[in-house]
């Protein structure tokens, strides 16, 4: 079964533990998919990892390009996996897809202060427990390093 890791964000806000996590799932030679549920999160997104570091830069594409299968990275609001990604980031509530089962993890990233994000990640924690699916639970200490809870 996949593992679904929750990250529960408190120190930091998603552009900046985002980039970090997709860094070291290519590091690991892993294809990526990062699904929002609104456009304007997604072109947010799109155009921050072209720029969240004066170093750095994450190669990627939405699934609206012709090439998107070749991307390292795709940005989507759907539930489709068009690079064949092993992982999956699933931000602003986004659902788990239906083909959660096909990744080796997926990740879902939400706002500890935001009492409906809180609310939506105990449903998909639960949704993915009954689903058979090994989860994880993150959260970041003082300092924003993250710790295994649950």
């Amino acid at each position: 079964m996949t593992e679904i890791l929750f990250y529960h964000m408190q120190r930091q806000p998603l552009e900046r533990v985002l980039p970090s996590l997709v860094e070291r799932s290519l590091d690991r030679g892993w294809q990526a998919a990062i699904q929002a549920a609104s456009e304007e999160r997604l072109q947010a997104l799109d155009d921050h990892l072209w720029t969240y570091s004066d170093e750095s830069f994450l190669p990627h594409g939405t699934d609206r390009e012709p090439d998107a299968a070749s991307q390292p990275v795709v940005l989507t609001l759907r539930d489709v996996n068009p690079n064949a990604a092993s992982i999956r980031f699933l931000v602003e509530g986004a659902d788990l897809p239906p083909d959660a089962g096909t990744y080796e993890r997926i990740c879902i990233l939400f706002d500890g202060t935001d009492q409906d994000a809180l609310l939506r990640a105990r449903e998909q924690w639960k949704q993915a427990k009954e689903a058979g699916h090994t989860v994880a639970y993150w959260q970041q200490d003082d300092s924003g390093r993250w710790n295994k809870k649950a």
